[in-house]
């Protein structure tokens, strides 16, 4: 699938990374890692900076080599609306602000591959009305937690409150960030994942939400949809407004 993504549009940091992972991984550093949606590589270093052995990203589309973090050998090209299979399986699994750009068909495809190649998976997607490139499935937590549930995963968001004020990483892994794991025993009775908007983000949100708001209101007016008694009014409340701005 073909997506419509320029990562010199989106900068996002190393230094964002590193400061996520050293709160996920403070107790027990994973052999390996797999990031779905890698982008230019910048977890991947991140993971391979603090001493991961073995880090593989996919994405969808190709990156130049000059934009990428981590050697070429590291990151395969990967139709992500379909099943990866990838032959190995990783201690970590990574996707992060990825599953919004892909068709809401493909949200359980992409759960499917995530649980397929790792028990632990660190997780992230745009909420409704997030601004972005090709934002084309945004969803609340919840959603995803549902999907992580049918597999027999627990999730959990108590780091999304430990880096919740932390400005070296960027505000969207921190308003959208939690963790999944496989417990098939008590996937699905775990405390629901809160829908919240991080302050920095409020204002972006807000103007999106606006502007559809807007936009759909053009859209019925163009239509004929408003009720008869507001084209008959509207023309008048006009007229009354031009004569008071001249007045």
């Amino acid at each position: 699938m073909l997506i419509d993504y320029d990562h010199k549009q989106n900068v996002h940091t190393v230094q964002g990374a590193a400061a996520t992972l050293s709160k996920v991984f403070s107790s027990n550093l994973p052999k390996s890692l797999l990031d779905v949606g890698c982008g230019t590589g910048t977890w991947l270093r991140a993971a391979a900076d603090m001493g991961i052995l073995s880090v593989v990203g996919v994405d969808g589309i190709v990156v130049a080599d000059n934009q990428l973090h981590v050697p070429r050998s590291n990151v395969r090209q990967c139709d992500l609306t379909a099943p990866l299979y990838l032959g190995q399986r990783f201690d970590f699994a990574l996707c992060l602000e990825v599953a919004e750009h892909l068709p809401e068909s493909s949200a359980a495809t992409l759960v499917s591959s995530l649980v397929f190649h790792s028990d632990n998976v660190l997780f992230s997607a745009a909420c409704p009305g997030q601004p972005g490139q090709h934002h084309i499935n945004c969803q609340w937590p919840g959603y995803w937690q549902h999907l992580f549930n049918n597999h027999g995963f627990v999730c959990d968001d108590s780091i999304r409150w430990q880096i919740w004020e932390d400005l070296r990483i960027e505000p969207w892994y921190r308003q959208n960030i939690f963790c999944a794991r496989r417990d098939p025993l008590r996937a699905g009775e775990e405390a629901r994942l809160r829908s919240v908007i991080h302050p920095e983000l409020f204002e972006d949100l807000s103007r999106t939400l606006n502007a559809k708001a807007v936009d759909k209101q053009l859209q019925s007016i163009s239509a004929g949809s408003m009720p008869l008694t507001w084209y008959l009014t509207v023309s008048m409340r006009a007229v009354f407004a031009k004569v008071a701005r001249h007045a």
